[in-house]
């Protein structure tokens, strides 16, 4: 079977791009790393986000192709003070109904796909791609309706691992 070129260099970056921030977030230390070191091994942040304190959260989604985000506090001495992966069960758990899209964003981050079905006009299916117990390729989505608070969240398999001929 043959795979279009451009479906396998996505995948194969997107598996380098896991593999790739293990190891870089293996090199930095809470309390020890500085801004220039997170930056040096993570890149140029897609978003900074400043705090009144003189904190900073730095935001490395890796979506949609990856399967994380990421989000490194920034102290105010300069320090890192945090390094999350923010698709987690315990980020999804904390997602519920009524929430808006605002605060789903900040929960988990940039979402991969935006689905919208001509039959429920007005709601919008957002998903982010996982990866569950260390090697199963899943994906969770969250249904908003039209005042774009959440109406439903849920756990599928990814569909790029369970298309015919795979």
């Amino acid at each position: 079977m043959r795979f279009p070129l451009t479906l396998v260099l996505l995948v194969t970056a997107a598996l380098l791009t896991v593999a790739c921030d293990e190891q870089r977030a293996g090199r930095l230390e809470e309390g020890v790393s500085t801004e220039a070191d997170v930056r040096r091994e993570f890149g140029v942040p897609v978003q900074i986000t400043e705090r009144a304190d003189g904190s900073k959260v730095l935001a490395y989604p890796r979506q949609p192709e990856g399967a994380t985000n990421y989000e490194i506090g920034i102290g105010p001495d300069g320090k890192m003070n945090s390094l999350r992966q923010l698709l987690t069960p315990a980020n999804f758990a904390r997602v519920q109904p009524g929430m808006d899209e605002a605060d789903v964003t900040r929960l988990l981050g940039r979402h991969a796909k935006v689905v919208r079905y001509a039959m429920k006009p007005g709601e919008e299916v957002w998903q982010w791609r996982f990866v569950q117990d260390g090697s199963l390729k899943k994906v969770f989505e969250v249904t908003f309706d039209r005042q774009h608070k959440v109406l439903a969240t849920a756990t599928t398999d990814d569909e790029r691992e369970t298309l015919p001929g795979k």
